[in-house]
C-alpha cells in the first residue's frame, strides 16, 4: 500500500457506504417478507374456502401439512399448527388486494400469529401493527404490550400510515432480518443439504487434525485471503509448526483457483484418507524426534 494519506472524512464515507449495503439488505428481506406473507395468506384462503365448500376437517389439514413437509423438506412453515394459522390469517384479512397495499404485509409472520391469538378486534389488531412499524417492536416487545393493554391505555385512533422501513437498529428490523420462516423460504433444499454436509464434513476433518498430535495449530475456517485483487476464503486452515507451513483444507470445485495462483508457503492437501495419513505420519515421526533429543540430552 502506498504512503497516500487518508482522507479526513473517509470514516464518514465508509460509514454512509455501510449504512446503505444495510438498507439494501433490510430492503430486499421485507420484499422477501412480503411475498412470503402473501404465500400463507393464498395457502389460508384456499383451506378456507374449502373448509366452507367441502368440509374439509383436520385430517386433511394433517395430510397436506405432510405433502408439503415431504416437497419441502427445509421449511418450517409447514406444520399442522402453521397451516391453521394461515387459515385464521385468510379469515382475518379477507381481501388480499387490500391487506398486500397495507402494513400487514410488511411485519414478520410471528408478529401476526401473536396478533392472531390474543386479538380478536380488526381495529385493534390494526393499531398494534402500526405500532409495530412505527416503533420497530420486537416480538416480545409486542407479547409485554398485548399483555399490558397498551392499546386500551394509551389510545384507540389510527393514523394514516406512511410505508417506511423499519430503522436499521430497532428491534423489528433484527427480527426481520433473523427470521427463520423468510431464510427457509428462500433457501432450496439442495442449498440446505449442500451447506449441512459441508459443515459437518468441515467439523470432522477439524477434529481429526487436532488429534494428530502436537504441531497443528488451527488457524480459522473460512479463511478470507486477498491474493493479487482476487479473494479466496479457505475452508480450513492450519498451521505445523515443525514443518513451518500452512496446511490448507478445501472442497475440490470445478472451475476453482489453481494451485499457482495461490502464496507459495501454503501446502494444499486433498481431503483424502491417504493425504491425511500421511500429515498422522509425519507428525510422529516429528513427535519421535523430539522425544529422542530430549532423552540424548
Amino acid at each position: 500500500m502506498t504512503n497516500e494519506l487518508i482522507p479526513s472524512d473517509y470514516q464518514a464515507f465508509l460509514q454512509t457506504i455501510k449504512t446503505r449495503v444495510q438498507q439494501a439488505q433490510l430492503r430486499a428481506v421485507v420484499a422477501v417478507n412480503t411475498e412470503l406473507i402473501r404465500l400463507y395468506w393464498q395457502i389460508g384462503h384456499e383451506i378456507w374456502k374449502r373448509q366452507k365448500e367441502q368440509g374439509w376437517g383436520t385430517k386433511v389439514i394433517a395430510k397436506l401439512s405432510h405433502d408439503l413437509h415431504q416437497a419441502f423438506p427445509h421449511m418450517k412453515g409447514f406444520s399442522q399448527r402453521n397451516l391453521q394459522y394461515m387459515r385464521t390469517f385468510a379469515e382475518a384479512y379477507p381481501d388480499e388486494a387490500l391487506f398486500t397495499q397495507q402494513a400487514v404485509a410488511q411485519i414478520p409472520w410471528g408478529h401476526h400469529t401473536v396478533l392472531l391469538d390474543k386479538v380478536q378486534d380488526a381495529t385493534e389488531r390494526q393499531w398494534y401493527i402500526q405500532q409495530i412499524l412505527e416503533q420497530g417492536w420486537s416480538r416480545n416487545i409486542l407479547v409485554i404490550h398485548l399483555e399490558t393493554g397498551l392499546f386500551h391505555r394509551k389510545g384507540k385512533a389510527l393514523t394514516n400510515f406512511k410505508s417506511t422501513l423499519p430503522a436499521l437498529q430497532s428491534d423489528l428490523a433484527q427480527d426481520v432480518l433473523n427470521d427463520p420462516y423468510v431464510f427457509d423460504f428462500i433457501t432450496t433444499s439442495e442449498e440446505t443439504k449442500e451447506r449441512n454436509l459441508q459443515d459437518a464434513l468441515l467439523t470432522q476433518i477439524q477434529r481429526f487434525l487436532l488429534e494428530l498430535g502436537i504441531g497443528f495449530t488451527f488457524v480459522g475456517s473460512n479463511y478470507h485471503l486477498v491474493v493479487g485483487e482476487e479473494d479466496f476464503y479457505l475452508d480450513l486452515l492450519f498451521y505445523h509448526i515443525r514443518l513451518r507451513c500452512f496446511v490448507v483444507i478445501g472442497e475440490s470445485q470445478s472451475g476453482s483457483q489453481p494451485i499457482s495462483s495461490q502464496p507459495p508457503c501454503l501446502m494444499r492437501s486433498k481431503i483424502s484418507c491417504r493425504g491425511l495419513k500421511r500429515l498422522k505420519r509425519v507428525s510422529r515421526i516429528l513427535e519421535m524426534r523430539r522425544a529422542s533429543k530430549k532423552r540424548c540430552s
